[in-house]
């Protein structure tokens, strides 16, 4: 069960570094489709916080004890916090490749979750995995990918 628990903490680390990442990329972004990215880079966060809170939630209802700082988060996150991007591409790029990241790593955590008959969890990282293709496909083609 421990290493479910640490799968679990570290998916609330990477989902509160990209909500922080996702703020300033809502906050700093310029250019023609500021008014699309801006709105959406808000969609995205809080999406990010509800992720945050249901992983949190159902740690605890397991035993467990989520991470619950920014020390801990940035420990023991597995996303990088910032890149420096500067550019709406050089944004979005970022999250493409972030969203990979976390799709890798929620399939493992859903693997690890069948292994220990915890549906909840699974459900929970086979629903996100469904929206970070979208995210993944959307932004793809924003890129001209």
């Amino acid at each position: 069960m421990e290493k479910l628990h640490s799968a679990l903490n570290v998916q609330i680390a990477n989902w509160s570094v990209l909500y922080t990442k996702l703020h300033r990329y809502h906050w700093f972004v310029k250019g023609p489709l500021f008014f699309t990215l801006h709105e959406k880079f808000e969609e995205l966060y809080n999406e990010s916080a509800s992720v945050v809170d249901e992983m949190a939630e159902r740690l605890l209802a397991i035993g467990g004890k989520p991470a619950a700082t920014m020390k801990e988060y940035l420990d023991l996150a597995t996303l990088e916090e910032t890149a420096g991007e500067s550019n709406a591409n050089e944004m979005v790029s970022s999250l493409v490749a972030d969203y990979n990241h976390l799709k890798k790593e929620l399939k493992e955590l859903a693997e690890l979750s069948e292994q220990h008959g915890d549906d909840v969890i699974n459900d929970l990282a086979v629903g996100l995995l469904v929206k970070l293709d979208t995210h993944i496909w959307m932004f793809s083609a924003y890129l001209g990918e």
